[in-house]
């Protein structure tokens, strides 16, 4: 949801840190890029714009810990003007396993965005089975604007931000958070200026063909979780005779208008919380169990966190509604989560906000010394450029807040009221429709309680929008669907390994 921007990473690498550095970044000749005033070719059905030639400079690998490889690989800055400057990707792999019976390269994104790409090869065996690994080098990269690539930095602290009250009870509330989301668009581009126009998801997809060529590769494999299935649909529209096999877990449908996109997700998260309270409600032992009547205690505590936040550190904000939600939505990607959500709503309940502080803190990816990874800045330049929803009238906020209280009354005020990309410095790129026409078959995986991609989305973008998709259902809460179960791990590896195409309506349980 590009308004409230939810980090959308899969579970097991929400905890993963941009790694900040300055072995990479972007390098231009300028102090200010202006934003472009015409649309980059590519992007409005004229000719694509200019990529590397077919014969690029090979990757340059060096060897990192644990046996795995390093490189930086530079890029155009600006696609349809390489002129402008390079950006220097930082890019890893891990080789394959069994090199005798190695199939090729697989491409990675973790999600986000915002996270790392590389941090998924560094956990690659958490990630991904043993028989992929064996057969396939796993690759990825930070992406432009992310971690070693070169972060986007908008500000030093992110709570005058996003720790301030997010559901507005007045016109002064509603004023502090429009003056905010102001405020945070100047400041990014004041910091950001040659870098912002560029971090788009189209950006990063010509990216991966130029790390493609490099390799020599002329097919690639692809595994993309979470946002990282938008970066893969995109590539596979734009760059189709290029895909050999791709998997899309935990995957949306770019293609559905703003509106739509946003009702969506925000009945699913709404449906996740009630399952959350309605589990704790019949659970006797639940720490937030209130005589089994967790629905009414957390409508309470939410009231009264509103007129009273909880003071937890003098320097750090108050635990109200700004800091809550994003806590109580860390923890809605997992059911394994859950009880860590009831235990510090049960702490709240006792006046300690300790824990949802924690849980906000490690979602908004703030370190345990106090300092910022810069990924959740990184992550709304990206959605920002990508789909910002409407731009400059706060009044849609309001409208949006109406339109959403029926289908998530809990959670709708706070999904609705984000102005970060209401006043962004830099236009929107123009929207790709996804087809991946011509691309062959492409597996999306979806989970029946994924609440940040819900299954209706990702059944849309299999069903409907992709030429050649086919969806694979998974029964599980929690966002992402492969390594659920051995049905998801067998499923995927065959078509990964051998192209076996998933039969229609596969469901593992």
């Amino acid at each position: 949801m590009p308004r409230r921007a939810l980090t959308l990473a899969t579970a097991a690498t929400l905890a993963l840190a941009a790694c900040a550095g300055s072995e990479a970044g972007v390098t231009t000749g300028t102090t200010a890029a202006p934003i472009p005033s015409t649309v980059p070719p590519g992007t409005d059905g004229s000719d694509p714009p200019p990529t590397q030639p077919e014969r690029p400079l090979p990757i340059e690998w060096r060897d990192c810990d644990r046996g795995l490889e390093c490189a930086t690989y530079g890029v155009p800055l600006d696609w349809s003007d390489p002129t402008r400057g390079t950006v220097e990707l930082f890019v890893k792999r891990r080789p394959a396993g069994e090199p005798d019976r190695r199939i090729g390269t697989l491409f990675a994104n973790p999600g986000g965005p915002g996270v790392p790409g590389t941090a998924l090869v560094d956990q690659a065996e958490l990630q991904f089975s043993e028989d992929v690994l064996d057969r396939f080098d796993l690759l990825s990269w930070d992406p432009r604007g992310v971690g070693r690539t070169g972060e986007v930095d908008c500000v030093e602290d992110l709570d005058p931000y996003f720790g301030i009250d997010s559901t507005p009870d007045d016109d002064e509330e509603r004023q502090a958070l429009i003056d905010s989301g102001k405020d945070w668009g100047e400041r990014c581009q004041q910091r950001n200026g040659d870098l912002l126009p560029y971090v788009s998801t189209q950006d990063a997809a010509r990216d991966m063909d130029a790390i493609r060529k490099a390799l020599g590769e002329p097919e690639t494999s692809y595994f993309g979780f979470s946002y990282g299935s938008k970066l893969g649909a995109t590539y596979a529209t734009l760059f189709p005779d290029h895909v050999r096999a791709m998997v899309l877990d935990g995957a949306s449908n770019p293609n559905a208008p703003y509106e739509e996109d946003v009702a969506v997700t925000a009945s699913s998260l709404e449906r996740s919380l009630d399952a959350v309270l309605a589990q704790c409600s019949a659970d006797d032992d639940c720490a937030f169990h209130n005589g089994g009547d967790a629905e009414g205690a957390f409508d309470r505590l939410m009231a009264d966190i509103d007129r009273e936040p909880i003071e937890v550190e003098p320097d750090r904000p108050t635990v109200g509604h700004g800091v809550a939600y994003y806590a109580i939505v860390s923890s809605l990607y997992d059911e394994a989560f859950w009880p860590v959500l009831t235990d510090a709503l049960a702490d709240a309940q006792d006046g300690d906000g300790r824990a949802l502080l924690q849980m906000y803190d490690d979602y908004l990816q703030r370190d345990a010394d106090g300092t910022w990874t810069n990924a959740f800045e990184s992550l709304l330049a990206i959605n920002c450029l990508d789909d910002p929803g409407p731009q400059g009238d706060p009044s849609v906020q309001d409208e949006l807040a109406e339109s959403l209280r029926s289908v998530a009354p809990r959670l709708g005020d706070w999904i609705s009221y984000s102005f970060v990309c209401t006043f962004w410095p830099v236009a929107p790129v123009p929207r790709l429709e996804v087809t991946g026409a011509g691309a062959g078959p492409i597996v999306v995986v979806g989970t029946t309680g994924d609440p940040i991609t819900p299954l209706e989305l990702s059944r849309q973008l299999a069903e409907e929008e992709l030429e050649d998709g086919h969806l694979v259902t998974v029964e599980a809460e929690r966002h992402t669907g492969y390594g659920v179960n051995r049905c998801s791990v067998d499923v995927v590896d065959a078509y990964l390994i051998d192209l076996v195409v998933p039969d229609d309506g596969v469901v593992c349980r």
